[in-house]
Protein backbone atom coordinates (compact mmCIF):
# COMPACT_ATOMS: atom_id res chain seq x y z
CA UNK A 1 0.00 0.00 0.00
CA UNK A 2 1.54 3.73 -1.11
CA UNK A 3 2.24 5.43 2.12
CA UNK A 4 1.17 9.15 2.77
CA UNK A 5 4.66 10.81 1.44
CA UNK A 6 5.03 8.08 -2.07
CA UNK A 7 3.52 10.37 -5.21
CA UNK A 8 0.57 8.52 -7.00
CA UNK A 9 0.65 7.52 -10.24
CA UNK A 10 0.14 10.18 -13.07
CA UNK A 11 0.87 8.86 -15.86
CA UNK A 12 2.89 9.89 -19.29
CA UNK A 13 1.39 12.12 -20.80
CA UNK A 14 -0.50 14.45 -18.62
CA UNK A 15 -1.72 17.14 -20.03
CA UNK A 16 -1.19 16.39 -23.62
CA UNK A 17 -3.67 16.72 -26.31
CA UNK A 18 -4.21 12.98 -27.22
CA UNK A 19 -6.39 11.65 -29.76
CA UNK A 20 -8.76 9.86 -27.25
CA UNK A 21 -8.87 11.00 -24.08
CA UNK A 22 -7.69 9.56 -21.23
CA UNK A 23 -9.23 7.80 -17.68
CA UNK A 24 -7.09 6.55 -15.26
CA UNK A 25 -9.17 4.76 -12.46
CA UNK A 26 -6.99 5.13 -9.34
CA UNK A 27 -8.52 1.92 -7.21
CA UNK A 28 -7.97 0.62 -3.72
CA UNK A 29 -7.05 4.08 -2.66
CA UNK A 30 -6.92 3.85 1.25
CA UNK A 31 -6.69 7.18 2.09
CA UNK A 32 -8.38 9.50 -0.63
CA UNK A 33 -7.99 13.10 0.16
CA UNK A 34 -4.42 12.78 1.18
CA UNK A 35 -3.64 10.69 -2.42
CA UNK A 36 -5.79 13.33 -4.34
CA UNK A 37 -3.12 15.72 -2.33
CA UNK A 38 -0.40 13.75 -3.66
CA UNK A 39 -1.88 14.10 -7.02
CA UNK A 40 -2.33 17.68 -6.80
CA UNK A 41 1.18 18.43 -5.53
CA UNK A 42 2.48 16.14 -8.72
CA UNK A 43 0.67 17.79 -11.48
CA UNK A 44 1.31 21.58 -10.08
CA UNK A 45 5.16 20.09 -10.33
CA UNK A 46 4.35 19.21 -13.35
CA UNK A 47 3.00 21.89 -14.86
CA UNK A 48 0.03 21.02 -15.55
CA UNK A 49 -3.35 23.19 -14.78
CA UNK A 50 -6.18 20.41 -13.41
CA UNK A 51 -9.58 21.14 -12.37
CA UNK A 52 -11.34 18.67 -9.38
CA UNK A 53 -14.81 18.44 -9.03
CA UNK A 54 -17.16 16.34 -6.24
CA UNK A 55 -19.65 17.46 -3.89
CA UNK A 56 -19.06 21.02 -1.51
CA UNK A 57 -18.31 19.27 1.80
CA UNK A 58 -15.66 16.94 -0.09
CA UNK A 59 -14.42 20.11 -1.82
CA UNK A 60 -14.31 21.56 1.18
CA UNK A 61 -12.24 19.44 3.12
CA UNK A 62 -9.97 19.15 -0.36
CA UNK A 63 -9.45 22.81 0.14
CA UNK A 64 -8.54 22.76 3.82
CA UNK A 65 -6.02 19.67 3.05
CA UNK A 66 -4.23 21.47 0.78
CA UNK A 67 -2.65 23.72 2.85
CA UNK A 68 -1.40 21.73 5.58
CA UNK A 69 -1.04 18.17 3.85
CA UNK A 70 2.85 18.58 3.17
CA UNK A 71 4.47 21.39 5.33
CA UNK A 72 7.20 21.74 2.69
CA UNK A 73 5.04 22.03 -0.20
CA UNK A 74 2.81 24.50 -1.77
CA UNK A 75 -0.02 23.57 -3.86
CA UNK A 76 -1.41 26.61 -5.27
CA UNK A 77 -5.42 26.41 -5.79
CA UNK A 78 -8.63 28.38 -5.42
CA UNK A 79 -11.92 27.02 -3.90
CA UNK A 80 -14.50 28.08 -6.27
CA UNK A 81 -18.18 27.44 -4.80
CA UNK A 82 -21.45 28.42 -5.62
CA UNK A 83 -20.56 29.22 -9.27
CA UNK A 84 -18.80 32.97 -7.93
CA UNK A 85 -15.44 32.89 -9.83
CA UNK A 86 -12.31 33.97 -8.01
CA UNK A 87 -10.91 37.57 -7.64
CA UNK A 88 -9.07 38.41 -10.65
CA UNK A 89 -5.83 37.78 -9.19
CA UNK A 90 -6.75 34.50 -8.67
CA UNK A 91 -7.94 33.32 -11.35
CA UNK A 92 -4.48 32.39 -13.06
CA UNK A 93 -4.11 29.50 -10.41
CA UNK A 94 -3.48 26.48 -11.89
CA UNK A 95 -5.63 24.18 -9.41
CA UNK A 96 -9.20 25.01 -9.58
CA UNK A 97 -11.95 22.91 -6.90
CA UNK A 98 -15.01 23.59 -8.50
CA UNK A 99 -18.65 22.21 -7.62
CA UNK A 100 -19.70 21.85 -11.56
CA UNK A 101 -17.42 22.02 -14.60
CA UNK A 102 -19.28 25.18 -15.99
CA UNK A 103 -16.76 26.66 -13.47
CA UNK A 104 -13.88 25.54 -14.27
CA UNK A 105 -11.51 27.39 -16.54
CA UNK A 106 -11.72 26.68 -20.55
CA UNK A 107 -8.09 26.14 -20.69
CA UNK A 108 -8.24 23.30 -18.30
CA UNK A 109 -7.10 20.00 -19.65
CA UNK A 110 -7.02 17.72 -16.42
CA UNK A 111 -9.80 16.69 -14.35
CA UNK A 112 -9.66 14.79 -11.09
CA UNK A 113 -13.31 13.04 -10.70
CA UNK A 114 -14.30 12.78 -7.24
CA UNK A 115 -18.22 13.09 -7.69
CA UNK A 116 -19.93 9.31 -7.73
CA UNK A 117 -21.82 10.62 -10.79
CA UNK A 118 -20.34 11.53 -13.89
CA UNK A 119 -20.46 15.23 -14.34
CA UNK A 120 -21.69 17.06 -17.37
CA UNK A 121 -19.06 18.47 -19.37
CA UNK A 122 -15.97 15.61 -18.95
CA UNK A 123 -15.87 15.12 -22.67
CA UNK A 124 -13.86 18.39 -22.97
CA UNK A 125 -10.71 17.49 -20.87
CA UNK A 126 -8.18 15.38 -22.17
CA UNK A 127 -6.93 13.89 -19.04
CA UNK A 128 -9.46 12.64 -16.15
CA UNK A 129 -8.19 10.89 -13.01
CA UNK A 130 -11.52 8.96 -11.07
CA UNK A 131 -9.86 8.41 -7.56
CA UNK A 132 -11.70 5.39 -5.81
CA UNK A 133 -11.59 4.51 -2.04
CA UNK A 134 -11.85 1.28 -0.20
CA UNK A 135 -15.74 2.20 0.51
CA UNK A 136 -17.56 -0.57 -0.23
CA UNK A 137 -20.21 1.90 -1.53
CA UNK A 138 -17.77 3.82 -4.02
CA UNK A 139 -17.45 0.20 -5.95
CA UNK A 140 -20.71 -0.02 -7.72
CA UNK A 141 -21.09 4.38 -8.59
CA UNK A 142 -17.46 3.59 -9.87
CA UNK A 143 -18.34 0.72 -11.98
CA UNK A 144 -21.21 2.80 -13.65
CA UNK A 145 -18.31 5.64 -14.60
CA UNK A 146 -16.16 3.14 -15.73
CA UNK A 147 -18.72 2.00 -18.23
CA UNK A 148 -19.89 5.43 -19.05
CA UNK A 149 -16.17 6.53 -19.83
CA UNK A 150 -15.67 3.44 -21.96
CA UNK A 151 -19.07 4.13 -24.27
CA UNK A 152 -18.51 7.51 -24.64
CA UNK A 153 -14.76 6.00 -26.48
CA UNK A 154 -12.23 7.04 -23.36
CA UNK A 155 -9.51 5.11 -23.56
CA UNK A 156 -9.58 3.58 -20.04
CA UNK A 157 -6.21 3.22 -17.35
CA UNK A 158 -6.41 0.92 -14.28
CA UNK A 159 -4.31 2.20 -11.45
CA UNK A 160 -4.29 -0.01 -8.51
CA UNK A 161 -3.20 2.31 -5.77
CA UNK A 162 -2.38 -0.89 -2.99
CA UNK A 163 0.45 -2.01 -5.23
CA UNK A 164 2.23 1.15 -5.33
CA UNK A 165 5.34 1.40 -4.32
Amino acid sequence: MAGLNEEPALPAGSGEVEPAPEVTFHFKVADRLPYVCRLLRKAHRAGVAATVVGDAATLDRLDRLLWTFDVQAFVPHVRVAGRQLPAPHLQATPLWLVDSLGDSPAGHRVLVQLGDALPEGVERFDRIHEVVDLDPGALEPARLRWRAHAAAGRRLVRHDASSAT
